[in-house]
């Protein structure tokens, strides 16, 4: 797999894992989404379990060539909320993993989101953290959060850096270096977010909330290139070798990422951070790869000591 040199670590640190995860796909109706799944299971580190329309099911894996494969099928019927029904799976130890299938965003959220299934840890937020490979960067680049925050307050947005940084942590990324993006690369009364993204670089200098190198605001170009950084006269060390980049809000991520998807040809991967299982999320018109990638770092997240089956 030609994705895999770009993603080693956290492929390695999947391939390792003592005993394959149970990812419960909610609502598996979608090709991509089961191919990546059978090629992760393929890879030894996931048990895969199809949660949706049997009909519709049994046909996409006849199609796809996967019929003969070893999965458990829960079939429900269409009234049924599958994400629901997939949580509580989780919740009564059947499964380890949940991951996005053919559900709206919203629909996907919404359960996960709810406070009576219990979800969300203890720092009371999730985030959305992608983990990009784009062509012509020399390092795998995280962006958040695109999904669940609309507009974070400073409050909100240090969680999406703690969180993110915990993510890299993870996946052998110590102390990296974080980039609030913004329109412009100076703080501006007439653009909220520059003045918060000042307030939060102040606060990180001042008493770090945490371990990674923070700049902001700054523009696109300057978090990509040390070139632009020097036409720029932009005087920051870490132009061209950023690890994450933190967005302002949900429009700009959702954006950024979707550009670098389609057009930039980024392969990634998505995983919701700050909740008390992993869990994966890829887009329905995501590749085969981004839905491997998700769960190889959720594969990865149910090594650590939060999430290690009981």
């Amino acid at each position: 797999m030609g994705y895999e040199h770009d993603f080693d670590i956290i492929v390695e640190k999947a391939k390792a894992i003592d005993k394959p995860i149970r990812v419960v796909i909610a609502g598996a109706d979608v090709e991509n989404i089961l191919l990546g799944a059978f090629e992760a299971q393929e890879e030894g580190f996931v048990e895969p379990i199809l949660v949706g329309n049997l009909k519709r099911i049994k046909a996409m894996l006849e199609n796809l060539g996967l019929a003969d494969r070893s999965y458990d099928l829960q079939p429900v019927s269409d009234d049924v909320n599958v994400v629901q029904y997939s949580i509580e799976m989780i919740l009564a130890g059947k499964a380890d993993v949940l991951m996005r299938g053919n559900t709206q965003t919203r629909d996907f959220l919404m359960p996960v989101l709810n406070k009576g299934n219990h979800l969300v840890d203890e720092a009371g937020l999730m985030t959305y953290v992608v983990i990009a490979k784009v062509p012509d960067y020399d390092r795998l680049l995280s962006i958040s959060d695109s999904t669940i925050l609309v507009e974070p307050s400073v409050e909100q947005r240090k969680i999406v850096i703690q969180n993110m940084v915990r993510a890299l942590n993870l996946f052998g990324i110590e102390d990296p270096n974080i980039a609030l993006l913004s329109l412009v690369e100076k703080p501006s009364f007439h653009m909220r977010d520059t003045v918060e993204a000042q307030t939060l670089v102040n606060e990180q200098n001042e008493e770090p909330f945490a371990r990674c190198n923070l700049v902001g605001p700054i523009s696109y170009d300057l978090i990509i290139s040390k070139e632009a950084a020097r036409l720029k006269n932009f005087d920051c060390p870490y132009c061209g070798e950023f690890d994450g980049i933190v967005v302002p809000n949900l429009i700009a991520g959702n954006l950024l990422i979707k550009v670098l998807r389609m057009n930039a040809k980024a392969v990634s991967c998505g995983i919701i951070v700050g909740a008390k299982i992993p869990i994966a999320i890829t887009s329905r018109s995501d590749s085969k790869e981004q839905s491997y990638l998700s769960l190889a770092a959720c594969a990865t997240l149910a090594q650590t000591d939060k999430y290690k089956r009981k």
